[in-house]
């Protein structure tokens, strides 16, 4: 998914302003979570049929795009 942008949204009236899909009231974090708790992502599809599997993979590259911006964690010594 190169092009998330077309699927991720903000507005600052909706969940805070919390990266959303398509506008709709579920969260990137929540997709992320689900997938993160061992959903996969035909599941995921089931329980919330408004969900395209290009909208969890754009979940995916926004997250991704993100650590790249924030560049490397140190880690514990």
């Amino acid at each position: 998914m190169s092009d998330w942008r077309s699927r991720i949204t903000t507005e600052p009236g909706k969940l805070g302003g919390m990266p959303c899909v398509r506008g709709m009231r579920i969260s990137v974090a929540d997709v992320l979570e689900y997938l993160a708790s061992g959903m996969t992502i035909p599941e995921i599809l089931a329980d919330f049929p408004y969900l395209e599997r290009e909208d969890i993979l754009a979940c995916l590259a926004y997250a991704a795009e993100r650590e790249r911006e924030r560049g490397a964690t140190p880690q514990p010594a």
